[in-house]
Order: structure tokens, then C-alpha cells, then sequence
């Protein structure tokens, strides 16, 4: 059993590695700039209250001054304890707002049963919280999604919608209105999990979606951890991979120019009409 010391070192040592990889984030992608007025998005999960916190310590010694204005959206769940995001704000001393929208009935109403309310229920609520910050003039919109997330991501791309894509540290809006950023980007959901423990925060738990235990997400997260028990590191690779990509290697002919290359050879060879056509055959194929 670990003493007191090991255990205040282990917090400390915890602590340290979220604030560095926030703050590696937000250098590398330049998330923050001097007078931002940041909206951070607080849904009473620990990814966003675990955002919130470490956000608001860089804060008081970063070398630019910006602006953290807190943010939940009431969604009328039923049972949600619409109390708690208030109280523990005011006790921060933060600037905050709670917006109200029945979206809960909306999606009720428009999901079949034994379907999953994830995509709708993000549409609408990704809607209000583009308006409101438009509306306020916020310049960055913090989301908490982690390193976790961008992962699924991918694998939820790739598996279920034919892409290669993930989730975007940074990302303009498809208006063109807003700018996303996702700070917790470089951290780990466990690291996440357990700072969130340790703080004891008021977690409220999502009832409405993260009852559905067949959502494609949740498949894709026991495969990863599965992965993971079998060799150990085999998620932090995949991150890594997201880091590195090599176009050139893909076969996206619109991420990369294939078709220039070897254009000289191409002048003295056969033309692709007459080899397509089955005239003549190309020497190298």
C-alpha cells in the first residue's frame, strides 16, 4: 500500500503531466491568443470539469491574457439536478451561463426505440452552443473531448463511414463562424478519470445517451481496450500514427499530386488512352 508521501507525489506527478499536455495542445495549435474570450463547454462530465480546472491554471500564469466564460446546456433530461453546475460555478467565482433547451423531447420524438440518440442529440446541441457564442462574441468554443475521443474517432470514421478522419485539436465551423478547440487533445482518459477522482467533482452522468450500450462508440472503445490489454502501448502508437501521416503513401489523388509524377517518362511512353484501351500494353505495369 502506497504511503501518504508516494501518494501526494503520484497527484502531484498527475497533475503536472495534464497541465503540460493542455498546455503542449494549446501551443501547438495555437488554441489561445491574447483577448480571447474563451467559451468552455461544461456538460458535468469529468472530461469538461477536468478541462475547466486545469484551463483556469494556466490561466493565472500564462504569458497572454484571455477570458474563460463557463457554459452548460440544460437539455431537460429527465432527472438532470439542474443545481449543481450553478453552485459549483459561483463557488469558483467563474462567469457563467446555462442555457435551456428541450432537446431531450426532440429527440425522443424523432429516434426510433433501440436506435442511438448520439448524432441527433450533437447536431442540435453543436446548433445552440454555435449560436450562443456567435450571439456573445466568443472567440474559441473549448470542447473536452481527449485523446481517447480523437481515437474513437477515427476508427468510427474508418470502420463505419468510410474516411480517414478523426476529431480536429482546432477546427473552423463549417460557417466559417466559430472556432473549436479541444484542449484535453494530448491527454489520456485515464489520467482524466483519475484527476476528476481525486478533485471529487459533481459528476452528472449523461442518462440519456450513455445508457445505450450498443452505440457503435462503445464497440469501438472495447475493441481499443482490448487491444490495449494485449500490447500495452498499442494506443498510444495509434495517436502517434494520427501525427504522422504520409500522404504520398495514402490514395487520396486529392491530397496528393500523383498524377505529376514522372510526367517526363510519361512524354516518351504509350498515352493512357491507347493502354487503357487495351492498344497498346504500358512496359511497367
Amino acid at each position: 500500500m502506497a504511503t501518504v508521501a508516494q501518494q501526494k507525489y503520484n497527484r502531484n506527478k498527475l497533475h503536472k503531466r495534464l497541465r503540460r499536455n493542455v498546455g503542449q495542445a494549446i501551443a501547438d495549435f495555437n488554441m489561445i491568443e491574447a483577448g480571447d474570450r474563451v467559451m468552455v463547454c461544461l456538460s458535468g462530465g469529468a472530461d469538461s470539469y477536468v478541462m475547466l480546472d486545469i484551463l483556469q491554471q494556466l490561466q493565472r500564469n500564462a504569458p497572454v491574457d484571455f477570458k474563460l466564460i463557463a457554459v452548460n446546456l440544460d437539455q431537460k433530461q429527465p432527472g438532470f439536478p439542474a443545481g449543481v453546475l450553478p453552485e459549483y460555478l459561483s463557488q469558483l467565482g467563474i462567469e457563467y451561463h446555462i442555457l435551456e433547451e428541450d432537446t431531450y423531447s426532440v429527440v425522443k420524438r424523432v429516434i426510433p426505440e433501440h436506435k442511438t440518440y448520439c448524432g441527433l442529440c450533437s447536431r442540435l446541441r453543436r446548433g445552440i452552443i454555435y449560436q450562443f457564442a456567435k450571439a456573445q462574441n466568443y472567440s474559441k468554443i473549448a470542447l473536452g473531448h481527449h485523446r481517447e475521443d480523437i481515437i474513437e474517432t477515427l476508427f468510427l470514421n474508418l470502420f463505419y463511414g468510410g474516411k480517414l478522419k478523426s476529431m480536429p485539436a482546432k477546427l473552423l465551423s463549417d460557417d466559417g463562424e466559430n472556432i473549436v478547440i479541444r484542449p484535453l487533445a494530448y491527454c489520456a482518459e485515464t489520467d482524466i478519470k483519475r484527476y476528476a477522482k481525486q478533485k471529487d467533482f459533481p459528476i452528472i452522468p449523461c442518462t440519456l445517451c450513455g445508457s445505450q450500450d450498443n452505440m457503435q462508440r462503445q464497440v469501438i472503445k472495447q475493441m481499443l481496450n482490448e487491444w490495449e490489454k494485449q500490447n500495452p502501448g498499442r494506443i498510444e502508437t495509434i495517436f502517434t500514427s494520427i501525427q504522422n501521416i504520409v500522404p504520398s503513401h495514402l490514395l487520396d489523388h486529392e491530397m496528393f499530386e500523383f498524377k505529376s509524377l514522372g510526367q517526363t517518362q510519361a512524354r516518351q511512353s504509350p498515352s493512357k488512352s491507347a493502354w487503357l484501351t487495351g492498344t497498346q500494353t504500358p512496359a511497367s505495369f
